[in-house]
């Protein structure tokens, strides 16, 4: 049966799948978006709902693996635009809005979603199915779906669901101990380097070793190598005579934020304009390739169903549609502001660069994706680089005289990167939705739809849980912000930079930096390529630099423990692949695990109201270094006796059908 015959003979789209889909964006948005204004985290939704969607449709008759795929695709579009709370707070903290105009809101997180699905589907064919990049949250959440499908060969089916049993039983208790205290969640240190300084840290996450079996040995070297820039060269000379006397933590933590971050920022800049030039012409013969499908499928013709997306023509009208909407919000948030007498013009290169930048960052967050997974994307990175454009370009062709019009322009940066960030976000996600489509046997161009569903949902309930955090709690330097408030830090670090801009107070050296320091990197890995078997992405370098060592040192681990582990299968040349599938469940159990944890944690902070609801009052602070010392071991003794396990339970016989790898 040809994947066009099956397709038609599978419930995909549906009414229950779209509710269920809906129902569980309730949910995990209001989740995710308090999480993220109190710690400036957010969780991945794709397997959550996945587990959930099986959960529940298994009870309903003609259920599918492809229904259960629009149920997590709604839901994961959903939770992932939540991620504009990076940048909208910061509309309060400069003292602009007072609140979250409902409908206003609305807009942005509508416009900026459904132009980052529209920007996604000509990617599709690039990254998705003309790329080998790993997809490891799509891989595992496709995982997830062929192991919960009764279609999947029974042997194969029980096997793999007890490697994901396994491995999201040992991530979630592993995070239980966590939040009881019993052991740390992570560890850190700081240490002196001739008259400098520099730190080491490591988030003892199951879920990102899982992540890093996914993604292979070339991503971790290369984020390593990042790693080792940032950490053991550019921190030790920017803290070179800047250590005080106080938590030497603390103050190499601040100038790793103030200054090394923006650094990796440049470097993340300049690899993106490089993999948006080494990506046009592939994503010209994708839009070719659109557009000869659809003119088959006009002229009668059967195509397979991973040929056919929203026809090319409709999704190029969309986009241009959407800026007459684009132009209206801009037009009417300048009205009343001192600087009213510029808005036909600022909206004109507003416009513009909503369309045209829209198009790179969606191109480069999808590649994101594809190279370590959505969550594990350095989203605010690209927020960063975002604000600064936008700030820089309205400042060369209108200026600032300082003062209020230094703030309106501030707050016209601040909104305008907000619909830029929605499709930054949703085309982060919406590829590895994609990808685990693909796997699965979808249809794009309804999984497409239910993109634009998910943004939909997400766009309705995000304005009022950002509406009630700000009524409860309030932002930090907001006027008149309370002790409680809430830190909203990346939004905080974006409107500081935009002031920044206007005030005529940034160090754009230290951007400047990173570009050269990522152009060299780039000229490294084209040598590498013409030379050697191996890759340096240098998208993967930027985000070692960018991001904490927390997860820059732990993906790597597990990226060498899952080539460990796969050199072991190779062994076996007649069972490799049922071996190494095995292991690619365990690491996706990992992920699942921990984000199914994740998302009743944060309903447990929002119910109570408390940042640690499950601490054990009787461990003080006394028992930190002690918790730390006990969570290293008990981390590693959980990953030795994981794939001791997995390769006990693999080197078992197996007399079923040939298994295929799925990496």
């Amino acid at each position: 049966m040809t994947s066009a015959t099956r397709s038609s003979t599978l419930r995909e789209l549906t009414l229950r799948s779209v509710i269920l889909g809906g129902l569980i964006t309730l949910v995990f948005t209001a989740a995710n978006v308090y999480l993220g204004l109190k710690v400036g985290l957010t969780f991945a939704t794709a397997i959550p709902a996945a587990v959930i969607s099986m959960s529940v449709l298994r009870y309903f008759a003609n259920h599918s693996i492809v229904e259960n795929n629009i149920v997590q695709t709604i839901a994961s579009a959903a939770g992932t635009l939540s991620a504009i709370i990076f940048v909208l707070p910061g509309l309060i903290m400069i003292g602009w809005w007072t609140g979250f105009p409902y409908w206003e809101t609305v807009a942005v997180c509508a416009i900026g979603g459904i132009l980052g699905v529209m920007y996604s589907i000509p990617l599709r064919r690039v990254l998705v199915t003309g790329s080998d990049l790993p997809f490891p949250e799509g891989v595992a959440a496709a995982e997830v779906l062929k192991v919960g499908d009764s279609e999947v060969g029974a042997e194969q089916n029980r096997g793999g669901m007890r490697m994901i049993v396994t491995g999201s039983l040992v991530a979630a208790g592993f995070s239980l101990l966590a939040s009881l205290k019993v052991v740390a969640s992570s560890v850190s240190g700081a240490f002196k380097v001739a008259g400098g300084a520099s730190m080491w840290g490591a988030s003892l996450s199951m879920a990102l070793i899982g992540v890093g079996h996914l993604v292979g040995v070339s991503v971790g070297v290369a984020m390593l190598v990042g790693l080792v820039i940032s950490y053991f060269v550019l921190l030790p000379i920017r803290s070179s005579g800047e250590i005080g006397a106080g938590d030497l933590l603390d103050q190499v933590s601040t100038i790793f934020a103030g200054d090394v971050r923006f650094i990796g920022a440049g470097a993340i800049a300049v690899a993106a304009v490089w993999t948006l030039l080494t990506l046009i012409v592939p994503i010209v013969r994708g839009i070719v390739d659109s557009v000869a499908s659809a003119r088959k499928r006009r002229g009668g013709e059967l195509v397979d169903i991973t040929e056919r997306d929203i026809p090319i023509q409709y999704v190029g009208g969309v986009v241009l549609i959407s800026m007459i909407p684009v132009g209206w919000l801009l037009w009417d948030f300048l009205q009343d502001s001192v600087i009213a007498q510029n808005a036909g013009g600022m909206v004109a290169i507003s416009v513009i660069f909503v369309l045209s930048i829209g198009l790179i960052v969606g191109a480069v967050c999808g590649y994101m994706a594809g190279l370590i997974g959505s969550s594990n994307s350095p989203i605010s990175g690209v927020g960063i680089l975002v604000v600064l454009l936008a700030a820089v370009l309205l400042k060369a062709t209108h200026g600032s005289d300082g003062g209020d019009e230094a703030l309106a322009m501030t707050a016209y940066t601040l909104f305008t990167a907000a619909v830029v960030f929605g499709i930054a976000t949703i085309s982060n996600d919406n590829l590895q939705d994609l990808k685990t489509g693909q796997l699965v046997g979808a249809t794009p161009w309804k999984q497409q739809v239910a993109l634009v569903i998910g943004v939909m949902f997400g766009a309705i309930v995000i304005p009022p849980v950002l509406g009630l955090m700000n009524t409860a709690f309030g932002f930090q330097g907001a006027p008149g912000a309370g002790d409680d408030a809430l830190a909203a830090p990346q939004a905080a670090l974006m409107s500081s930079l935009a002031q920044g801009v206007f005030g005529s107070d940034l160090d754009w050296g230290l951007i400047w930096l990173g570009v050269a320091i990522g152009a060299v990197v780039i000229v490294v890995d084209e040598v590498l390529k013409r030379t050697t078997s191996f890759r340096l992405p240098p998208l993967a370098v930027g985000m070692g630099m960018y991001l904490p060592m927390a997860l820059t040192l732990i993906i790597p681990i597990g990226a060498f423990i899952g080539r460990a582990y796969d050199n072991w299968a190779d062994r076996d040349r007649a069972d490799a692949a049922r071996k190494k599938r095995l292991g690619v469940l365990m690491a996706t159990g990992l992920i699942v695990g921990e984000s199914l944890y994740g998302v009743l944690f944060a309903g447990l902070i929002a119910g109570t109201g408390k940042e640690e609801p499950l601490a054990l009052p009787f461990l003080g602070e006394g028992y930190s270094t002690a918790a730390q010392v006990v969570g290293v071991f008990v981390f590693v003794g959980l990953i030795v006796w994981l794939y001791s396990f997995v390769r006990k339970t693999a080197s078992k016989p197996y007399d079923g059908p040939p298994v295929k790898s799925v990496l």
